[in-house]
């Protein structure tokens, strides 16, 4: 992550001690825009196949792309998975301006997208594993592990 000083301040400009401040995180710059990162090959990903971009010799996925099939249903939107991202500590890729028209041509991306993010296979498995695992502790599991053990408590949850 970069460290983000505002317009007009530098680092020995600012009011409080370096150790006191609280630093502000921008986005990661864009993946360079070269004929090498720009070529999207389709990857099999739990059964599915999905938009990948290989920078730096990892290869990366689509995330919003495995969003829309894979944790569309277990979690309440991409706001939900950039938090858990955090949590977990990855870092996603930020897609360049060629990138996005590829992923929108390829219909990975809805057209007016105008920017995406691309993941690891590897951080999209922590990633899923995470969002299932959170899935599982839900009012309906709750409601399975405290079945009643009498005929009076069962006649009151009846009615």
């Amino acid at each position: 992550l970069e460290l983000c000083i505002p317009p007009g301040l530098h680092q020995g400009s600012l009011s409080l001690p370096p150790e006191l401040a609280k630093p502000a995180y921008c986005t990661p710059s864009p993946v360079e825009n070269t004929p090498q990162n720009n070529e999207c090959r389709m990857v099999e990903v739990r059964g599915a196949k999905l938009a990948s971009f290989t920078v730096s010799g990892r290869e990366l996925i689509c995330l919003p792309q495995a969003f829309e099939l894979f944790l569309k249903h277990l979690v309440g939107g991409l706001h939900t998975v950039y938090t858990k991202l955090k949590r977990l500590e990855i870092t996603p890729v930020v897609c360049n301006v060629e990138q996005v028209r590829v992923l929108r041509g390829l219909g990975a991306i809805q057209p007016g997208v105008n920017r995406c993010k691309l993941i690891s296979k590897k951080d999209f498995e922590t990633l899923y594993n995470d969002c299932t695992n959170a899935s599982l502790v839900s009012p309906v599991s709750f409601q399975l592990v405290f079945i009643p053990t009498s005929y009076h408590s069962i006649k009151l949850l009846s009615r």
